[in-house]
Formats: C-alpha cells, structure tokens, sequence
C-alpha cells in the first residue's frame, strides 16, 4: 500500500490559503492590494471584531464583467502576468492569482462587482469551498468584497487570532502605509460604528504625514531626494538630533509597496550613526524607485519582503541620500560636541516636582562643612559606600570597601523610580496633575485604536486624554512625576511602547517607560548631594544591578584587579 497520496483538492486548498491569510490584516491587504491595481480612487473597509466577523472592502476601481467574476476564485486566476518572463519585472501589487481563492475558501464571502457599462452586475456569495448563489443585480462601477467569520471552518487557526483591539491595530498599521504610498487616494477605516481612519486626497506626501501624524512630526522631518544608478529614494526622514527610542515610525516602500527590508532599515540606521543621541532611531517615510527588474517582489507569500538584484548600491543609496539631506536641511548640531575650555554650561536643568519619587530636594543629606576654600569630603554610608565624584557628566564614580563603582545615573535613577512607582500603582495612588490649559496634540490611527485599547491601564497610572474632533486630543490629567513637556512625551510615548505589548508585560512596559522619560540624563552635572542619595536609593531596590530596560547600571572594578594592573602584589 501507498504511503504517499495526493491530497483532496479541499484540503490543500486550506493549505495554501493558510499560507497567503494567517489573520484579518491578510485579508484587508490583498483585498486593498486588488483594489489598487483596479485604479481605484477611493477605498473603504469596515470591519467588526477587529475583523474576525465581518471585513467589508469597497473600491470605485475597474471592476470585473461576469466572466472575469466567475474565474476570479479559482487558483491563480490572474489578470497581471502572463508568462514566466512577467514574473521579472512586476509593476503591480498583486500577481499570484491566488488572494481571492484563498479567502473564499475560509470565509463566508460575498462579491459585488461592475464595470459600469450595459452588463448587469454580478454577485456571487461562496462558503468556504461551496458556490451557494450567483446572480445579476444592479451596481455602480467598482467592486464590494465581504468576508464573515474568518476561518469558521479552521478552529485551529481561528484560536490563535489576538484580540479586538490586536486585530484592529495591525490593519490600521497596514491602512497607514497605504495611505502614506498613495496621497491622492480617499481611504477610510472603520470599526463598527466608530471611525478610526478618514484620508481625504492631499497634493503630497508632506500633506499625508501631517494628515496621519500632525504637525509636530512633519516639522521635525528633513527632505530625502536623491537620485543615482536609475533609482531614486525620494521621502522624508528626522532632521538631527530629532528622533525616538524606537523604530514604530519607520516605513519603507519599494515601488510604492510598503515593505519590511534589512538592507534598507540597516542603511538607515547607519547613515545616522552619530547624529542621534544613544538608543534614538530616526523617523522615516522613505520610497524607493527601481527599475521592476531590479527587485524580486515574489520571495514572501504575504509580498512583504523583497530581494535587490543590488543590495550594495541600495545601501549606499541611502547613505548618501541622507548625507545630503542633512548637508542641506544644516543646523546640525554633534551628539557630543565637545565644549570649549572655559566656556559656560550650555546643559538645560533636569526639573524634579517637590515631593515626588523623582525629587531631589528637601531630602535627608547633609554636606560635611571644612575649613574655607577646602573641598568636602566625600560621606559614606554604613556599607562603606562613598561618592568620589562625577564623570562625563553622566557617571556617578564611587568607592567601597571592595573597589571601584561606576554609576550610570540615568540608570540607576530609572531603577529607583520605576520601584517607587511600582508601589504606587500597587496602591492605586498616583498623585494626578490636572492640566489647566488643556495639553492639545494629534494621534495616528494605529496610537487612537492604542489608546482605545489601553485607556484603563492609562487612566490608573494617572493618564487621561480626552478627543477634541479628528485628530486631535487634549491631555486633561497626568502623573505629578512629569512636568506639561514631559507628560506630553510620555504619554505618546506609551501609546507606542504597550500598543503590540502582551497583556502581562502592559504594565511593567508602562512603569519603565515613565521612569525613563522621569529619570535625570545623561549630561547633567549633579551635585555630590544628588550623587550619594542616588547611590543610597539604588542600593536599596529590588534589583541595582540592570535597569527596567535591562541595561546594565554599575561597573565595578575591584581592589584586586587595581592592585595587580598597578602591580602592588
């Protein structure tokens, strides 16, 4: 007997549609994609339960006649490659011809499509493998695509489906790309009664960021236009020393294809090298054009990743693209410029809020006092800990009985507030500061449905944010760790942080993210004063050895290993 067998055609279709739709954003990106290449100019999606009930596209596209409906579920029915040669220069989002087929066959799916001429249109309503109807009916031009219950007939893939908000997010990530890589095109999100995306059409792609993301990050942006070898990188990307502690407002696209890339995202952060501050990634919104036969579009079953005939060249596309954007954009100032002997302090003072973790004023210390003109002695505490002083104005240098300490103070105050602050949200007591000018600013899609998502969690930490029309929002209350500037920053910030955060990491993410934006920097002097109760407060937490981050805070060098580099035994 045989122990291979050729699978029945129902099952390997499962297969491979398993393989093209792994969840709801799958579904909304082909269906957008399809839309796309039918020249449509307005695209709506409407979705319930973040997808998994009820995905609804419609576009003013092209549409399809009756016949080309009929074909469009069966297997690599397509209208956009012919021959293996097409497959070498693909112009457009879509190819394989198997999008459609795969949804149907997981889905309850219904189609309405016209080409706007005398032909009556057509609707075809499927279940999974089954036609259950097909019929004329009366249609403008364009094309309505419907799926309900997402993987009904695949328990197993329909249980490892996120939740709502999970769900929702991602396709607002992916609808944010397409809106970036097309201006001129009407996009609109919703998710049940509530709209979460409306994209009128602008005149460009400036006009789309400050649509998506507001006007604070469009003036921090510098112009990307560079041309070499036939291809351009043409965008927008931060003008130094602007930027973030993450990548979330990276987007990349390669022939209008929003895409994920290494060479690109690894040119990026190379061409900034020394631009940014220490763990900051710059903010970019970059497309690049190549010939269609210099990329290989066909290496992902999602068409998410790409292959450069050139890798090499693209690199230093982008490393000189931004060379001379910063040339041009000027003002650059060096992350470390070093400062003339003499010359007066330029750093801005950390500001502490009296009477909260992050002060250090009015604190038990006390500065041992000699004769005139003598310095004060460095004060140990009963371990035998004592400052000696600080270095680069962001390391704290002590001694004990054991050695030498190096203190990373930024660090160190991170683990120091994010223990206090896990105490106050144990005892659901932060201390709110309400704004009494309101704190106004804008949210992108994916940040709404984030803060949507997590607005419990935000509001007992002390975070309320309130919506004043659109875009827009007003920060009414905050924690009294953060001065206005500060809680403003933070605040997006953890929008971000928590937004793909499991639900048990939520709140840890939250705690260190507030104590980051909370702690003193790098760069600030501080008094011995300051320096030893940091130093005694972090030796008193949960953990003084690696911040909330899981960076590293002291390094020790010890008597031994100074004795024998100074050959003293």
């Amino acid at each position: 007997m045989n122990k291979i067998a050729k699978l029945p055609p129902e099952i390997a279709q499962k297969i491979a549609a398993g393989e093209v739709i792994e969840r709801p954003v799958s579904v909304v990106k082909e269906l957008v994609e399809n839309a796309l290449d039918a020249g449509a100019g307005e695209i709506g999606v409407e979705l319930l339960a973040g997808g998994k009930t009820r995905i609804l596209v419609r576009d003013n596209g092209s549409g399809m006649s009756r016949a080309d409906a009929e074909l469009c579920f069966e297997r690599h029915a397509t209208s956009k490659i012919a021959t293996a040669e097409d497959l070498l220069a693909i112009a457009t989002l879509g190819f394989r011809g198997e999008a459609l087929a795969s949804i149907a066959a997981v889905s309850r799916l219904t189609l309405k499509t016209s080409e706007g001429g005398a032909e009556a249109a057509a609707q075809i309503e499927r279940e999974g493998d089954a036609l259950l109807s097909e019929k004329s009916m009366a249609f403008p031009r364009g094309t309505s695509i419907e799926v309900r219950d997402l993987f009904f007939n695949l328990p197993a893939r329909l249980k490892f489906l996120h939740g709502d908000a999970s769900e929702l997010s991602q396709i607002a990530k992916y609808l944010t790309n397409v809106a970036l890589a097309y201006p001129r095109l009407r996009l609109t999100l919703s998710h049940g009664p509530r709209k979460i995306l409306d994209c009128p059409p602008v005149d460009g792609l400036r006009e789309r960021i400050y649509q998506l993301h507001g006007r604070a990050l469009v003036d921090s942006l510098m112009l990307i236009d560079f041309t070499a070898e036939g291809s351009r990188l043409y965008g927008f990307a931060s003008r130094p020393p602007a930027g973030r502690p993450d990548r979330v407002h990276q987007y990349f696209f390669v022939n209008s294809r929003p895409v994920r890339d290494k060479v690109l995202a690894s040119a990026l952060q190379q061409a900034y090298r020394g631009l940014l501050e220490k763990d900051r990634f710059p903010e970019a919104f970059l497309f690049l054009s190549v010939p269609p036969a210099d990329v290989d579009v066909n290496v992902h079953p999602a068409k998410s990743e790409v292959r450069f005939l050139r890798s090499s060249s693209v690199f230093q596309l982008v490393l000189r693209a931004v060379d001379r954007a910063k040339a041009r954009a000027g003002g650059i100032k060096p992350v470390a410029a070093a400062r003339p002997e003499g010359a007066d302090r330029t750093d801005e003072p950390v500001e502490y809020i009296p009477g909260e973790p992050g002060d250090f004023e009015g604190l038990p210390f006390r500065v041992e006092e000699g004769p005139p003109g003598a310095a004060a002695a460095p004060a140990a505490d009963p371990s035998g800990r004592r400052v000696l002083g600080q270095f680069a104005d962001a390391y704290i240098v002590a001694a004990d009985p054991d050695g030498i300490m190096v203190i990373d103070q930024h660090n160190a105050h991170e683990r120091v507030l994010y223990d206090r602050f896990a105490e106050i949200d144990r005892r659901r007591s932060w201390p709110v500061k309400m704004s009494l000018i309101p704190l106004l600013f804008e949210m992108s899609p994916a940040q709404a449905v984030s803060l949507e998502a997590n607005r419990t969690a935000l509001e007992e930490s002390g975070f309320r944010a309130e919506p004043m029309g659109g875009r827009s929002f007003a920060l009414r209350e905050y924690p009294d760790v953060f001065q206005p500037e500060q809680a403003l920053a933070a605040f997006l910030d953890l929008l971000d942080e928590i937004r793909e955060s499991k639900a048990e990491e939520k709140k840890s993410r939250m705690l260190a993210m507030m104590a980051c934006k909370a702690a003193i920097k790098a760069g600030q002097p501080l008094p011995r004063e300051k320096m030893e109760y940091l130093m005694l407060e972090l030796f008193r937490t949960s953990n003084p050895a690696v911040c909330p981050h899981g960076r590293p805070i002291v390094v020790r060098l010890s008597k031994a290993e100074i004795e024998k580099g100074l050959r003293r035994r």
